[in-house]
């Protein structure tokens, strides 16, 4: 082999050495970044858990779920015994107007709302004020005297209820009794308008043909409602 020709392959053996170094550093270079990339990993997933878990702590604290914790105890204060003859359910709907300081200064320091009242009223008889000379038996007619009819219950329907529209003034962050004051004024109204509804002569009216229905049902060939007796408290 000539000079030329040794030359060459010396070279050539030159050429693949320093290919087979460089890849051999390139693979161990590879691997140790694996390695460190894995090890950073271990290191700061911890680091992410602790902020993810003080992230939520915060999270929580500053809006805080409400508990709440019932007391086991429960106490009875009164059992009564009923026979309440419930006889018509009335629904009412009215609008209130609550308003407190609209005077000159009204755009100032006024507040005023209005509040939709859904309200529920139920009446009927109390067939537990009735005694035994309320029913009385002649010539083969059945005589009956019931008690007037009364509201047994007339009460919002918080669930339906609603501020409609709420305006204060420009230096006032309003009255904060100023929708107690309103519902409470809904209730009082929605028992007026039942009443100027006339739901109590309906009752007496519906309690008298159910129970007409029922004396003939059990063997009273003729019945005949007297004018009911006034209720006592």
């Amino acid at each position: 082999m000539n000079k030329s020709n040794e030359a060459n392959v010396r070279a050539w053996v030159l050429v693949i050495g320093i290919l087979l170094i460089f890849s051999i550093v390139g693979f161990v270079i590879i691997t140790a970044v694996r390695e460190s990339t894995r090890a950073a990993q271990q290191v700061i997933q911890p680091v992410s858990d602790v902020t993810s878990g003080i992230s939520t702590q915060i999270a929580q604290f500053l809006n805080p779920t409400p508990i709440v914790l019932p007391n086991p105890v429960t106490i009875l204060s009164e059992v009564r015994s009923l026979a309440r003859l419930e006889t018509i359910q009335y629904t009412v709907e009215k609008v209130i107007t609550a308003e407190v300081g609209q005077g000159s200064f009204g755009f100032l320091f006024g507040d005023r709302l209005l509040f939709v009242a859904h309200g529920e009223v139920i009446a009927g008889v109390d067939l537990e004020k009735l005694e035994p000379q309320h029913l009385q038996v002649r010539e083969g007619v059945l005589y009956v005297q019931l008690p007037e009819a009364e509201l047994f219950i007339a009460s919002l329907n918080n669930e339906r209820s609603y501020v409609y529209d709420r305006s204060r003034g420009a230096l006032t962050r309003g009255d904060i009794d100023l929708e107690t004051a309103a519902r409470r004024v809904a209730e009082q109204e929605i028992r007026s308008a039942a009443l100027e509804g006339g739901v109590l002569d309906m009752a007496q009216d519906n309690a008298e043909s159910f129970l007409y229905r029922l004396f003939i049902n059990l063997g009273y060939p003729e019945v005949i409602f007297l004018d009911p007796f006034p209720v006592t408290e």
